[in-house]
């Protein structure tokens, strides 16, 4: 059995926690880091003092923090320039599915519309008439539209930024925001131009053509040029939109940027990777929170727990896609049977009890894999919790799936 918290902190044990939560971090880039530089701090001084329930106290309040914060995204532009498929491929859903953002219709909206993220229901998106629409100038706009509620601004056009949102971007920098400028349709204009000069159509000559054209918007203006993002709402892979995602991701607080990565689309194996190395940290954290010193054997490790262990692994699921109801819809525009689907999936079997015996040697793996590269208290008190290594277990196993989705559904088309 492992000691108690209070004769860990009588013995020196806490510098050993200490210890191991530095080292935990120096694996973490700053940009990816999911809780704040203040609480990190605060954790630190918490174990140096070896006071384990304040730090505990103070890892519980952050994740609560991370998984309650509200992200708003305001998305404005010049009518027709694709906000409302911009905000739907954020979202992850079609211009068909339930609760769509309403694509190729005539503006007339003059006020701003919310909508939720499907699976993360603390992120909203609000579609902003555009401020051409709108006879106000940009600082009663953005009074209007109730700026201070937005993390952020996203201005879309589909071909140059119009002098009206150049001023709306200033005032919005002086409100201390952040904005990004994006441009969309890129594809669309690549089709074009390929169609007019079949012979000497040149790609990259073609998008940075549209980047410059751009660009100079801002240098007639007198503005320094900020960064462009070119992208297509039909095809996320291509062009910037994950140069965008890395972006918002990185200017977000902290504290944000969980819930932000959660949820992204399964466009890439990049993307999902992304959304696995957030939820390691959340994991890393509830480990230490609550597991610093148990020590659990793997005989009959499924036995305990398993409702609560279940709950977690359809939350995982859910969140990397690959539950039923996303298989039905990825099935549906993808034109392919949904068993044909389940058929690469893995992760709902992890829980049957014809694997346990599977599962419990895959945890053994864990444990000798994690002990062996961490040594100290870290080794033999935090990374023998079965809750630990069965739900990175968990999330490697749904994030496999989500990536032989990726590639099913990828090779059909």
């Amino acid at each position: 059995m492992g000691q108690s918290s209070s004769d860990t902190a009588k013995d020196g044990g806490h510098e050993d926690l200490l210890s191991s939560f530095t080292v935990y971090l120096k694996t973490m880039k700053r940009e990816k880091e999911i809780i704040s530089e203040e609480t990190i701090r605060l954790i630190q001084f918490h174990l140096k003092k070896g006071n384990i329930q304040g730090a505990n106290s103070v890892i519980s309040k952050a994740l609560k923090n991370i998984d309650e914060a509200p992200i708003s995204i305001a998305v404005t532009g010049e009518s027709g320039a694709g906000k409302s498929s911009f905000i739907n491929a954020l979202r992850g859903v079609g211009a068909e599915d339930q609760g769509a953002a309403k694509v190729g219709v005539v503006e007339t909206t003059m006020e701003r519309t919310p909508y939720k993220h499907p699976r993360i229901k603390t992120l909203t998106l609000w579609d902003l008439p555009g401020i051409g629409t709108i006879k106000f100038p940009p600082k009663d706009y953005l009074e209007k539209v109730q700026f201070q509620e937005y993390d952020f601004f996203v201005i879309v056009s589909a071909t140059r930024f119009t002098k009206l949102e150049l001023e709306l971007a200033k005032v919005i920098r002086f409100m201390k925001k952040n904005y990004y400028f994006v441009r969309t349709k890129v594809d669309t204009d690549l089709d074009n131009e390929k169609n007019s000069k079949p012979r000497t159509f040149d790609r990259e000559k073609t998008i940075e053509n549209i980047r410059s054209y751009c660009e100079n918007t801002f240098i007639q203006n007198h503005m320094d040029v900020p960064q462009i993002f070119l992208i297509s709402n039909r095809v996320l892979i291509d062009y910037d939109f994950q140069i965008l995602m890395d972006t918002l991701i990185k200017d977000l607080p902290a504290q944000k940027r969980h819930n932000f990565k959660l949820s992204m689309t399964n466009i890439s194996e990049a993307a999902i990777d992304t959304k696995r190395e957030s939820m390691q940290q959340t994991i890393w954290l509830e480990a230490f929170k609550d597991g610093l010193l148990a020590t659990v054997p793997a005989v009959g490790i499924l036995r305990n727990d398993t409702e609560r262990l279940k709950v977690k692994l359809n939350h995982y699921q859910f969140i990397f896609g690959v539950d039923d109801e996303s298989l039905k819809v990825m099935a549906t525009n993808s034109q392919m049977p949904v068993e044909q689907l389940k058929k690469v999936i893995k992760s709902s079997h992890l829980l049957e009890t014809k694997h346990e015996k599977t599962l419990g040697d895959t945890f053994l793996k864990y444990l000798e894999i994690f002990a062996s590269a961490n040594g100290g208290l870290l080794a033999t008190g935090l990374y023998f919790r079965k809750t630990f290594y069965l739900h990175h277990i968990f999330l490697d196993t749904v994030t496999e799936d989500a990536k032989a989705l990726l590639r099913e559904t990828t090779q059909k088309k």
